[in-house]
């Protein structure tokens, strides 16, 4: 099928889209890589009156750290935050994340803002920024706000942007050096979404957990916050025995669906093992700073 019929729209300011956005209400779509809005076009699931392409706003690209933050243009291709120096010495589970997501052809077009603003349970960065403590900044015609990447998502393809809002930058505290960070993802083939994905963030201190976050990706509805999981490393020595605590803890709160991925009771205990694996190669990595 076809996409059907619509305006196209190219504006070259965040300004400019904001206010076509608060124009055209519901009957319009922004496109940015356009990998999970075209094919709902072509399908019909999606028939946007207008179609805003932000690929000309320059203020949309971007990677820099300032004032002990990170700020991502939300217009940033995956391709272009796997180049970035900035990311891969200071927040180097991004890059990682990112390699996981489709193919070199789609991270080359598809962008950073896309990846986190629809609300896909599927989507690689949602989890990662979650795990990272990131913030969104959302631009609307009374202004702008932030939101906590943890409060962003709501269900599936439901999330708090507004309709006539515009993901503009990401903001991530700049994690310290030493930490340690893995994304471990388990899919049927390269490219795929995950059966079971997990991001591990930990810092330690001495031997010890000082502070770890656990979060997963196509587990539930939304990325899943695994806090049980983190607070059984917390104050351990990170020890095979307080992996699997939390292992466990991660399986508990996982409620992934039967669907093409796999079982969901197999899913489940896929997410246990993607823990442990990402539990063990974040301690290794922060062992080695």
């Amino acid at each position: 099928m076809t996409p059907g019929q619509f305006e196209y729209h190219r504006p070259g300011s965040i300004d400019e889209a904001v206010t076509l956005l608060a124009s055209h209400g519901d009957a319009a779509r922004v496109l940015a890589g356009g990998h999970s809005l075209v094919p709902m076009m072509k399908l019909r699931l999606s028939d946007p009156a207008h179609l805003i392409d932000i690929n000309g706003i320059d203020a949309l690209k971007g990677v820099e750290e300032r004032n002990g933050a990170i700020r991502i243009g939300a217009g940033t291709t995956q391709a272009e935050a796997l180049a970035s120096d900035v990311l891969s010495e200071t927040c180097p589970i991004i890059a990682e994340a990112v390699l996981q997501i489709a193919d070199p052809q789609v991270r080359n077009c598809g962008t950073i803002g896309g990846n986190l603003a629809n609300g896909d349970p599927g989507n690689d960065l949602p989890a990662v920024m979650i795990a990272l403590g990131a913030r969104y900044a959302l631009q609307g015609p009374g202004g702008g706000r932030e939101v906590a990447a943890a409060a962003f998502y709501r269900g599936v393809y439901d999330t708090a942007l507004a309709a006539d809002e515009l993901l503009t930058e990401i903001r991530i505290p700049t994690p310290p050096a030493g930490h340690g960070h893995s994304y471990q993802k388990m899919k049927r083939k390269v490219g795929d979404f995950a059966t079971a994905a997990v991001a591990v963030i930990l810092r330690m201190n001495g031997g010890t957990c000082e502070a770890a976050s656990i979060t997963l990706t196509n587990a539930g509805p939304t990325p899943v916050e695994a806090t049980a999981a983190a607070a059984a490393l917390t104050g351990t020595s990170v020890d095979d025995d307080a992996i699997e605590d939390a292992a466990q803890c991660a399986i508990d709160v996982a409620d992934p669906a039967d669907d093409m991925h796999g079982p969901a009771a197999f899913r489940k205990q896929m997410v246990g093992e993607m823990t442990r694996r990402a539990i063990a190669e974040a301690l290794s990595r922060a062992a080695r700073s």
